[in-house]
């Protein structure tokens, strides 16, 4: 097989744009060049394909005679270095053809002849612009590590910003925000945290006019899971909503809310786990060891008011308690915040009845004009005493050898309900081995399989674990017991009396 055969065979089946050309002399003068093979998959700009092997390329294409191209097709050629024209220019005064197009070219002495590749790049960007500007879009690019800001021609028209300066800094763009519409980025951000592809409508202040900006953004991670760069997509919706319909707008206004929701559970979050950490393992109590688990509700988007507290006070007591400030959101993290830090002030000045503290606790939330439940203990290791009181809270589960039982309550009245109410105290003796779980609603209140029936399902992984304790049972308590509620948050707090 020729030489011409084989290179033809094999330049028709690349998916790329490239051509063999050979020399064409006259006198030893090179004159032309003769299309000698060429892809079969990309067709030049008047849609030829292989239909063009053994053309001439003056005839081909008469403007490039004499060009920068055909210049150096004859330098390489004759020098045998490779050649490159980043942005080569070809006009065509051919009806139905576009007038001009850009490649990017580069070219190759290889056997006698010039294999060139090329790679039209004016369709690709024309099309870029074209989409930008009929879709009123813009794209965005930051980088996380050097804190660089690419963004696209549409950008700039968007923000109506001269194209010769840099890109607004985050900064200014925040500025630029609508004071109203800083909870919906505040959810964005939260979004992009889980993973999620971010989609909101804000408002930005641009000039003397409130521009309606939809923003889809993603982050790019790096091989070890560290984000690395945020895209964005960005699109001028103004027009389109100020024609909206009131029931658009109606359901814009509910998707707002539910968005301003999603920020408030953050900033709930955040505080609650500022102000009550959950160690993820086991932690040591004078005479006990303890182990705290909260889980959010799976049905709901705010944070709740459950709390916990176990300290080993300086006179060697253990204070244990529990309890669950009424309502959702920062109202009812801000109530939790100030029962706990409330309880820890009068433990620090010698305060230990369990009665006494939760009379002082209910002034508080009548102070406060909040309502919710607790349940405090202060439980000695050297009598293994451990009296309670409570205030509409459930009573303790203890577990002893294979049975439990919840402790015998004394009544106690919701907190914030009267302002002098007073709370009796019970007291329980404990043993070595002893297991007792302190715990919100949450675990127990089912709608689906009830009350009664999740209760004793609860008691039932107490007996068990309390019949063959292992060497983790607080872990084990731990594993078994942690299942969100539909409805509401769970705390709990498992001792085990050493």
């Amino acid at each position: 097989m020729a030489v011409e055969d084989v290179v033809r065979e094999l330049l028709a089946v690349i998916p790329v744009g490239c051509t063999w050309l050979l020399p064409v002399h006259d006198d030893d003068e090179l004159v032309d060049y003769r299309v000698a093979a060429t892809s079969a998959q990309v067709s030049d700009i008047q849609n030829r394909g292989t239909q063009r092997i053994n053309e001439l390329i003056s005839v081909l294409y008469p403007s490039m005679v004499g060009g920068p191209l055909w210049h150096l097709y004859g330098d390489v050629l004759r020098t045998g270095e490779p050649g490159r024209l980043d942005e080569f220019r070809y006009e065509e005064r051919q009806p139905g053809v576009v007038a001009e197009s850009r490649f990017e070219i580069s070219v190759h002495r290889v056997l006698g002849g010039l294999l060139v590749w090329w790679e039209r790049v004016d369709e690709h960007q024309r099309r870029l612009e074209r989409t930008e500007l009929l879709g009123s879009l813009g794209w965005s690019e930051f980088d996380l590590a050097t804190g660089r800001t690419d963004w696209s021609p549409g950008m700039y028209r968007i923000f109506e910003r001269d194209p010769r300066l840099e890109p607004l800094t985050r900064t200014a763009q925040a500025a630029a925000l609508l004071p109203e519409d800083r909870g919906l980025a505040e959810a964005a951000w939260q979004t992009l945290d889980t993973g999620s592809t971010s989609d909101v409508t804000v408002r930005f202040q641009v000039g003397d006019a409130v521009k309606h900006l939809r923003i889809l953004s993603d982050i790019a991670h790096d091989a070890a899971g560290t984000p690395v760069k945020i895209y964005a997509v960005v699109q001028d919706v103004t027009a389109r909503v100020d024609t909206r319909t009131e029931i658009e707008q109606l359901s814009d206004k509910l998707r707002t809310r539910e968005l301003t929701a999603l920020a408030e559970h953050r900033l709930a979050g955040q505080l609650q786990r500022m102000i009550q950490p959950v160690p993820a393992t086991p932690f040591k109590l004078d005479g006990m060891e303890a182990m705290v688990s909260y889980l959010p509700a799976e049905s709901t988007i705010q944070v709740g008011g459950d709390w916990y507290h176990a300290q080993t006070l300086p006179d060697g007591l253990v204070v244990l308690a529990i309890g669950d400030v009424a309502g959702h959101g920062l109202e009812a993290a801000n109530g939790m915040a100030h029962l706990r830090f409330a309880l820890m002030a009068w433990l620090s000045i010698g305060i230990r009845e369990p009665g006494t503290l939760l009379q002082h606790m209910n002034r508080l939330c009548t102070q406060l004009g909040i309502t919710g439940t607790a349940l405090i203990s202060v439980y000695d290791p050297r009598t293994r005493t451990l009296p309670w009181a409570r205030a509409g809270h459930m009573a303790p589960l203890l577990a002893r050898d294979g049975e439990s039982a919840e402790l015998t309550r004394p009544p106690g009245l919701l907190l914030g309900a009267e302002p002098d109410e007073d709370f009796p105290v019970a007291s329980a003796r404990l043993e070595p081995g002893d297991l007792i779980l302190f715990y919100t609603d949450g675990l127990v209140e089912r709608r689906s399989a009830g009350t009664t029936a999740r209760s004793a399902e609860v008691r039932g992984h107490l007996s068990a674990v309390s019949a063959k304790p292992g060497p983790n049972p607080l872990t084990r308590i731990h594993t078994l017991l942690h299942t969100p509620s539909p409805d509401d948050d769970t705390c709990t707090l498992t001792v085990r009396v050493i």
